[in-house]
């Protein structure tokens, strides 16, 4: 316990260094494009739209989507965790089955999306594939599940995930579910407000992920089973896309005791720019959202049609054009509070882009040297940079297939 403590206390004291060392500055834009060109940027959560990979919605082309082909070339944006989410439903026989076949549905979507361009981008299943893909000068997919659902009612199904490329599993969504507590009750699927910690399944799957080389990823988990997850899991956990509560409240967000956590544990949280998250909407903008919602997706996203979607989506951007709106600054404000509580070895980059994140600055993969450009701005130098784009990342999934060995 001594020695863990002052293990701790050298963090803290390293933390406090590194943000006394940043010397605010201006950048110019020259200067911002050739230190981000250098660096290998990876953002860790890219959730993809429906008829992703079709001719309704091409990624080699510009789309209506935030994350494209050509979009991460304007940005350059190098790397991305490409995301398999399924809702949370009912956790009987049938909605386990429902809840697979639409993780089939998102594997294949992202399969043809890579396959169709394959002098492009390709799929990277390691750190060292990663890094080797980028040097070839193409784009890099990495797969993402996000909410344990689909699994079932066992872990089986966690080798067949990994070997297609699955780098990480999101433990739950919005709702608890075989696996353990959620972030987000949600009441009309019978859930308590408490979070009862994991489930022996859910334990069993934290081993299995390990097992597997697959990162356990705490976003969205609710705060027991989070810490469970993190002191049982015996590679590093990240939390692919959340913020920091200590600077804005959100059940969402993350807490000084589960950023504290992941530190201990090895890990990396990923600071979202998902704008409810990062800071108050104006109160126009959140009414306005809150009636689209039940006027077009009350039945969820996976039932409302092509429609509704479209509705849904212009109604939202005419109220950030008309009221006030959350920018880039406010995201990287999230960056600031974590890098200084737990240190920047265990912070980086993530957008929930195409899942309802963006902030105005990093709205669109094109806009990805503005965060950096930023980071710079508030002096973070480029090692500190590099190591928040991707290289705490790199080092987590080294650390997992290490794991998977023991």
């Amino acid at each position: 316990m001594f020695y863990r403590l002052l293990a701790c206390t050298a963090l803290l004291l390293a933390a406090a260094s590194a943000a006394a060392e940043r010397s605010p500055r201006e950048v110019g834009e020259a200067e911002a494009k050739a230190l981000h060109a250098r660096v290998l940027t990876l953002d860790t959560h890219v959730d993809i739209g429906r008829g992703y990979a079709t001719e309704n919605l091409d990624p080699g082309r510009f789309t209506r989507a935030q994350v494209d082909l050509p979009k991460m070339r304007a940005g350059g944006l190098d790397a991305m965790f490409l995301i398999v989410f399924t809702g949370q439903g009912a956790r009987d026989a049938e909605g386990y089955a429902k809840a697979a076949a639409s993780a089939e549905d998102s594997y294949r979507a992202i399969s043809r999306a890579i396959d169709a361009y394959p002098d492009q981008i390709a799929l990277a299943r390691s750190a060292d594939e990663v890094e080797a893909i980028h040097a070839s000068g193409r784009k890099v997919a990495l797969i993402g599940m996000e909410n344990a659902y689909p699994l079932g009612e066992s872990v089986a199904a966690v080798a067949l995930w990994a070997q297609r490329g699955v780098r990480y599993v999101g433990l739950t969504h919005m709702g608890h579910n075989q696996f353990g507590g959620s972030s987000n009750p949600n009441p009309a699927l019978g859930d308590s407000e408490d979070d009862a910690g994991l489930t022996e399944l859910g334990r069993a799957l934290v081993q299995a992920l390990n097992d597997n080389a697959i990162l356990v990823d705490v976003s969205h988990v609710g705060k027991r089973s989070m810490l469970e997850a993190t002191r049982l899991s015996r590679a590093p956990v990240i939390a692919s896309h959340s913020g920091a509560s200590g600077r804005y409240e959100n059940l969402r967000n993350l807490d000084d005791e589960q950023l504290q956590a992941i530190r201990d544990n090895g890990g990396v949280a990923q600071m979202v720019a998902f704008r409810s998250y990062v800071a108050a909407l104006a109160p126009e903008v959140a009414a306005g959202i809150a009636e689209l919602r039940a006027t077009h997706i009350g039945q969820g996203w996976d039932a409302a049609t092509d429609a509704d979607v479209a509705a849904y989506n212009a109604g939202v951007l005419a109220l950030r054009a008309k009221y006030s709106d959350v920018g880039l600054g406010a995201f990287v404000d999230h960056i600031d509070y974590a890098v200084e509580l737990i240190g920047v070895e265990h912070v980086g980059i993530a957008s929930d882009f195409d899942g309802g994140g963006g902030v105005v600055g990093w709205d669109n993969a094109a806009e990805t040297m503005n965060v950096t450009r930023e980071l710079m701005q508030r002096g973070y130098s480029e090692d500190q940079i590099r190591k928040l784009w991707g290289g705490n990342i790199l080092r987590v999934l080294r650390a997992a297939q290490a794991a998977a060995a023991r």
